[in-house]
């Protein structure tokens, strides 16, 4: 062939491959350039869908996506049986990997136990899902990662707020700040306890002091029994002898709110975990409701795809803590403080809260990444 016609060539197979979406050194780079490419990942998640999973799972998805990977969501309403029966079909259907919310403390353990027992190469990460045996123990199992918010933080961010920004002079002048705590007492939810932790640290140092603790009556219908049972406590108080309300959740803490508004009680209110209801009510003239803490939760799904993807390309010597930096199979994710005037202007939800929220809640430098992440993802 003659040096004219091999060029004609070449040129016409290079726009053919072009037109068919082909990849080659120094083109785009494209899910195919990833070791992780065509396997079958899914989202298993306990709760049904609400504002901040479905921000996890769009997340998840383009990230799955942009590593070539094909990606399903469950959502469970709720049921302990449905999330195992689903986890179990999508085990037995062949998917490589699963990134399962919310497994419960009670059988999460024995359950994926046996689950990875009897597929040894599937690859599971969990979220906020805690192992413990019958006995109560804290268990590992040996190659799935476990992650969570950063919980003990959350509580303290809110604390931190009140104790240094809206009661600063009681601070200073070496007063605590009274808290009316909404909590669900120990061994009720794991993150509840861990935020627990992050919460008895400002009382051990005299920084708050907590003149009750109080929550739902009715679990089934928490909201509206917060708002009942709070109504009922603040009639058995003086104005002036509650300085600030302190929710483990923000579900408790629209009941809570409710009750204030009701009362029209000046008592600042500010709770963990956001949702596009909880911004409309802290953008609201006069409201009580003052902070919130939260992870990002689109970051969130991104993370827990990219730790699947890690596990599943066997690089768990990547897997770093967010919190240390740390190759671990326990992570944390950081947490970030969102008030009232940042979400003032009545325009944001959680789709947007990047662009109010601070530094602390866009930054990704904690984000795993190796080189083919980079090049399929962009960063």
């Amino acid at each position: 062939m003659g040096l004219r016609k091999a060029a004609a060539f070449l040129a016409a197979a290079m726009l053919l491959c072009s037109l068919a979406g082909c990849s080659g050194t120094g083109g785009a780079p494209t899910g195919s350039d990833s070791p992780v490419a065509g396997k079958k990942v899914a989202y298993i998640m306990q709760m049904a869908p609400s504002d901040i999973f479905e921000l996890w799972s769009a997340a998840a998805k383009e990230t799955a996506e942009g590593l070539g990977m094909e990606y399903e969501a469950f959502f469970c309403g709720g049921s302990d049986e449905a999330w195992q029966d689903t986890v179990r079909q999508c085990a037995a259907d062949g998917y490589d990997g699963l990134l399962l919310s919310h497994g419960g403390q009670s059988y999460a353990y024995t359950f994926l136990k046996d689950l990875t027992e009897q597929y040894p190469d599937l690859k599971l990460v969990t979220f906020d899902t805690l192992f413990e045996d019958g006995s109560g123990q804290t268990q590992k199992l040996e190659g799935v990662t476990q992650f969570f918010q950063q919980d003990a933080q959350l509580a303290e961010l809110l604390l931190d707020y009140l104790c240094h920004t809206l009661y600063a002079d009681k601070t200073e002048a070496g007063e605590p700040v009274n808290i009316l705590k909404v909590w669900e007492g120990p061994q009720f939810l794991s993150s509840f306890d861990r935020r627990q932790a992050g919460y008895a640290r400002y009382e051990e140092q005299g920084l708050i002091k907590t003149v009750e603790t109080v929550g739902p009556a009715d679990r089934d219908d928490a909201e509206a029994s917060m708002a009942e049972v709070l109504s009922e406590r603040l009639a058995g108080y003086e104005e002036g002898e509650i300085d600030a309300i302190w929710c483990c959740y923000d579900l408790y803490a629209r009941g809570v709110y409710d009750a204030l508004k009701k009362q029209n009680a000046d008592i600042p209110l500010v709770s963990v975990d956001i949702c596009n209801a909880d911004i409309e009510k802290m953008a609201e003239e006069n409201s009580p409701w003052k902070a919130c803490a939260t992870t990002n939760w689109s970051y969130n799904g991104e993370f827990g795809v990219r730790v699947l993807a890690l596990e599943l390309a066997g690089e768990y010597d990547r897997i770093l803590d967010p919190m240390t930096g740390r190759a671990s199979d326990w992570l944390e994710l950081p947490a970030s403080l969102v008030t009232q005037d940042m979400v003032a202007s009545g325009d944001i939800d959680v789709t947007s809260l990047s662009t109010v929220a601070g530094t602390a809640y866009s930054d990704r430098s904690w984000m795993p990444k190796t080189d083919w992440m980079t090049e399929a993802l962009g960063e």
